[in-house]
């Protein structure tokens, strides 16, 4: 799309930002070169974008730190925190860190630059803390730390696997904000910080979220892909099989699921925590937690376990929900209190007691991990910045094997820096030794010779170097021991310069350096798996719904309730002002109530939580979603396998069962196709126990009855529009339906439009029998047909 540059002194145009002056880009740097808005707001866009990726969110595949973890862990370093002898550093206020990293490294937020600091000292946050942090930093428990003015910190011990080689010629310096001083691009990490600490943060486009994991694993997963590139999948997750979190717990992911979010960079990982039954005094017991998932805190847990036992009733709506009251008697019926009695003792132990000593122990820990955080999930997303620059997902293979390259070219770097070294350090030796073998010449020289530098690099065929370095060497150093540390030094450094040169010029030996260095410090800082690693099922909590006899009553106005037993008296019922019965339905507690709308659409309401006992019971309209302008046609109550006959005021109807009509979603489910204006009949059940010799009757508005095989309809669990049940003229419309097997009871109106009812048996009844889809045959001595009725 093509747009024109607005002129900002124009009248007559719209206005638009000005061009920036100056800009990395070119165009901006070309005389009378403008840009439309789009294209200004899209580079600005790209800019912040690639500044919050590649410089705020995401670590670095290298060295596993974001550009602030790194700023705060080389401005520590410099400050002389580094945690170093017996005692280490003496920590200082976090107020004057973040001062330093602000003032040198990182011009943005204080609170931004402390609450990295905060998080790089938390035990429960990182798998291995680079930070020792004195005074309060928080709790899992969602805690925050004190201010920076109270609060002290110094470089943990671990940290000198970033920070010892920064010294070394082993990773670029670029420089700072203003120009000021310089900052390490990377650091010269010895280990895979990336996967041993994780990451989790948020960029523009993308995000990510790495797990922590156990040192020596990695150490060992990395040693094998270093010592075999060509290392298989299965030996690669033998060696490394999952994540180990801070607060340990249980990883219940199957082996398969870990492997599949290892190959691809993305996937989720079912967390479980961790308990004990601690058994007390008459047979009384006790449930205690002891490690929690990764991201859940005991207060988190304590406030899940009110919400369900004491629920607050939801915006919008008047009452509790039903599953609400079903969780919370749930629960109750297995838990009766719970406690958190973590201490510096055990960071952990969260006590649930049960109702009764008889509760079943499994029965409380399945309801717990199924309602509560104890079971969660933790999304795995390993996008980092790679060794090429870009930010991008990776799998735990490439992440290994990019981090084996930049580890491989540091420690090559650092032993052509210390060769270096140790070549000029031989070199400035040798001419000590020259000197010491002629001292009494050199002497002379520089007492006599008005420049004395040329003259003994014209006598003794010296370097600059070495020159300079005699000038400025000290009388006693010219003594005789002097001479024999010299010779020994010299000793030393030419043993260690074979040494450097066969590093640096063998593939092989360089490989096996690397391996001996990470195999050392997986010895000095490894520890043992703190998260076990063992696939279960997740858990599910069926609720228990005592199968015993019970009548549904329903009103006409959708009040539903539930009274125990089938010897209700009808009569006997009370209800609301202005509304009566609808009807009564005999079933069981676990059977469903299906209520019918008028345009077709099912709704399934267990029995089981219809509310009993005196009352008016609950209005139907709460416990399912009914659409906007339909109505409530019909009820029914009954066992899942009970068959009935559903149709339409247009003639066409079908077979289906009442466990067809049970949805999941309290919104229902469409089941019977109705047409213009088409209404929904009341459902005729098929009486129970009889397999053949059924009939169907169908009763039209004009007063023709028709009689067939129940056979010739199909079942259809689905539902759908259902086949033609009787041939209608124009003005003509289904009326009734009913099943049945001898006799058929008709009702309607008589002379005098009296009540009338009729039943039709043998001869009588066979005058109507025909086949599906026929017209049938006008039923006599009727003024006026209603209904027709399966005969007691």
């Amino acid at each position: 799309m093509n747009q024109t540059p607005i002129d900002f002194d124009s009248p007559d145009q719209p206005a638009q930002p000005p061009v920036p002056p100056t800009s990395p880009t070119p165009a901006f740097d070309e005389p009378g070169d403008a840009l439309s808005l789009g294209d200004y707001a899209e580079r600005a866009y790209l800019e912040y974008a690639l500044s919050v990726v590649k410089g705020r969110a995401l670590p670095d595949v290298c060295d596993g730190q974001k550009p602030v973890q790194r700023r705060i862990l080389y401005s520590m370093e410099r400050m002389g925190l580094s945690f170093s002898g017996a005692t280490g550093a003496k920590p200082v206020k976090g107020a004057r860190v973040v001062g330093d990293v602000l003032g040198r490294f990182h011009p943005h937020g204080d609170q931004s630059v402390y609450d990295a600091l905060v998080r790089m000292a938390q035990d429960f946050s990182q798998r291995y803390p680079l930070i020792d942090g004195q005074g309060n930093f928080g709790s899992r428990d969602g805690d925050g730390a004190a201010a920076m003015r109270y609060t002290e910190a110094r470089l943990a011990p671990i940290s000198r696997l970033l920070l010892d080689e920064i010294d070394e010629g082993t990773v670029d310096f670029v420089p700072n904000y203003d120009g000021s001083t310089q900052e390490p691009r990377q650091l010269p990490a010895r280990l895979p910080f990336v996967l041993l600490n994780g990451a989790s943060g948020i960029a523009v486009g993308m995000a990510t979220e790495v797990p922590s994991h156990n040192l020596r694993e990695v150490a060992s997963a990395a040693v094998a892909l270093l010592k075999n590139e060509k290392l298989t999948d299965d030996e690669l997750f033998t060696l490394l099989p999952g994540p180990d979190y801070p607060g340990g717990g249980q990883l219940i992911s199957s082996a398969d699921d870990i492997r599949s979010a290892y190959q691809s960079g993305r996937g989720s990982m079912k967390l479980r925590a961790r308990w004990k039954i601690e058994d007390l005094a008459r047979g009384q017991w006790q449930l205690v937690v002891t490690e929690l998932p990764h991201g859940t805190s005991s207060q988190k847990v304590l406030e899940e376990v009110e919400e369900l036992t004491n629920p607050k009733v939801k915006t919008g709506k008047k009452t509790l929900s039903q599953e609400q009251l079903q969780l919370k008697a749930s629960l109750l019926a297995v838990l009766d209190c719970v406690r958190d009695e973590s201490s510096k003792e055990a960071a952990v132990r969260l006590v649930f007691e049960p109702k009764s000593r008889t509760v079943e122990q499994q029965d409380l820990i399945t309801t717990l991990l199924a309602h509560t955080s104890l079971e969660t999930s933790a999304s795995i997303n390993l996008t980092m910045i790679g060794a090429d620059g870009r930010p991008t997902q990776k799998s735990l293979r490439q992440m290994l094997a990019e981090w084996l390259g930049f580890r491989q070219a540091t420690v090559l770097r650092r032993t052509e820096h210390r060769l270096k070294k140790v070549l000029d350090r031989i070199h400035v030796l040798e001419g000590r030794q020259l000197v010491l073998l002629n001292i009494d010449e050199v002497i002379r020289i520089i007492r006599n010779a008005d420049e004395p530098k040329p003259a003994l690099i014209e006598r003794f065929r010296l370097s600059d170097r070495q020159a300079e370095d005699i000038l400025e060497i000290r009388l006693r150093q010219l003594a005789r021991l002097e001479a024999i540390k010299i010779e020994q030094e010299l000793k030393s450094l030419r043993e260690e310069q074979i040494k450097l040169q066969d590093i640096v010029a063998n593939p092989g030996v360089l490989k096996r350096t690397l391996v001996k260095e990470i195999e050392l410090d997986a010895k000095q800082y490894g520890d043992e798996r703190r998260t076990l690693i063992q696939a279960e099922k997740k858990a599910t909590a069926e609720v228990r719904i005592v199968d015993e006899p019970v009548t549904v009553v329903v009103s006409l106005k959708g009040w539903v309730r539930a009274l125990k037993g089938h010897e209700v008296d009808p009569a006997a019922l009370a209800f609301k002002s202005g509304d009566q019965l609808y009807g009564t339905f005999p079933c069981r507690s676990v059977d469903p109530l299906i209520v019918f709308g008028s345009n077709g659409r099912v709704y399934s309401v267990p029995v089981s939580v219809l509310p009993g006992g005196r009352g008016d019971g609950q209005p139907i309209t709460t416990l399912i979603e009914l659409e906007s302008g339909t109505q409530i046609a019909h009820y029914l109550a009954g066992a899942s396998g009970q068959r009935l006959v559903l149709a339409g005021t247009g003639g066409f109807g079908l077979i289906a069962a009442l466990g067809d009509l049970v949805g999941r979603q309290k919104a229902g489910k469409t089941f019977l196709s109705l047409e213009g204006d088409e209404k929904l009949l009341p459902p005729a059940l098929v009486p129970t126990g009889e397999v053949l010799g059924v009939q169907l009757a169908c009763l039209s508005l004009q007063g023709r009855l028709l009689t067939y095989a129940l056979d010739e309809l199909k079942h259809q669990p689905k539902g759908g529009r259902g086949l033609t049940l009787m041939d209608l003229e124009p003005k003509d419309a289904l009326l009734s339906v009913a099943a049945f097997s001898q006799s058929l009871l008709v009702v309607g109106l008589g002379r005098g439009a009296k009540p009338k009812e009729e039943v039709l048996k043998g001869v009588g009844l066979a005058s109507y029998a025909g086949k599906r889809a026929r017209k049938g045959k006008a039923v006599e001595a009727f003024q006026k047909v209603l209904r027709v009725l399966t005969s007691a």
